[in-house]
């Protein structure tokens, strides 16, 4: 840690335990419309950009909505989940707090929306602890692309390379590399069946903040 200067986390799946909700989700909006629900629909949608998956939906179950009815359709129901019941990892404030005591810059890249993601945040009592906020959507590119991470680097006024990102999609380790950044892979659920990738491509794995606090 002592070579950095910023650290730049993922939220879903990584910092919050919040990947279920989206399943949930397709699974209930689904289920409202009396659509049967399928893997290959989540795994095809899984992979989208928000207003794409709602085009998808709509094009393929010939939905009376519009887009953007889907659209705030799913933040609502997601919203309820976050505001509610998503909680943040074990040991995450404390290690943010470790960062922040050791005159670490603190960051968010996500793919997340607002709507979303402060309520979850401040619930958590994590809010506080970043120093800036990017999303995906400011870029316009998804985490493969090393984009959404140079822009947080450059709000941190960090260089690429004085930064350690925390992720837990292959997506987002391979496009925080192509920054330049120093990758640390985050064990989820959701991503288990990718652990085998990410300890290979990332330059470490843990299975929880424990661990960063441990080597602290």
């Amino acid at each position: 840690m002592k070579n950095f200067k910023a650290a730049i986390f993922d939220a879903d799946g990584t910092i919050i335990d919040s990947m279920y909700v989206w399943e949930k989700v397709d699974r209930d909006f689904l289920t409202d419309h009396g659509i049967p629900v399928t893997q290959e629909y989540s795994d095809i949608v899984r992979g989208m950009f928000f207003k794409t998956a709602a085009e998808y939906t709509k094009s393929t179950y010939s939905l009376s909505e519009s887009v953007e009815e889907i659209m705030q359709t799913w933040l609502d129901m997601a919203r309820h989940e976050y505001e509610y019941n998503v909680k943040a990892k074990p040991w995450v404030k404390e290690y943010l707090a470790h960062l922040r005591e050791n005159h670490i810059r603190i960051g968010l890249a996500t793919s997340s929306d607002p709507y979303l993601l402060e309520p979850v945040l401040k619930n958590n009592g994590i809010h506080g602890y970043f120093d800036t906020v990017c999303y995906t959507s400011e870029v316009g590119k998804n985490k493969s692309f090393p984009d959404v991470y140079i822009k947080t680097a450059e709000r941190l006024e960090v260089r690429p390379e004085e930064c350690m990102v925390f992720e837990d999609i292959p997506e987002g380790i391979e496009g925080a590399d192509k920054a330049g950044m120093y990758t640390i892979a985050v064990y989820d659920r959701a991503s288990e069946k990718n652990s085998d990738y990410l300890r290979k491509k990332a330059k470490k794995y843990i299975l929880g903040f424990e661990e960063m606090l441990e080597e602290s």
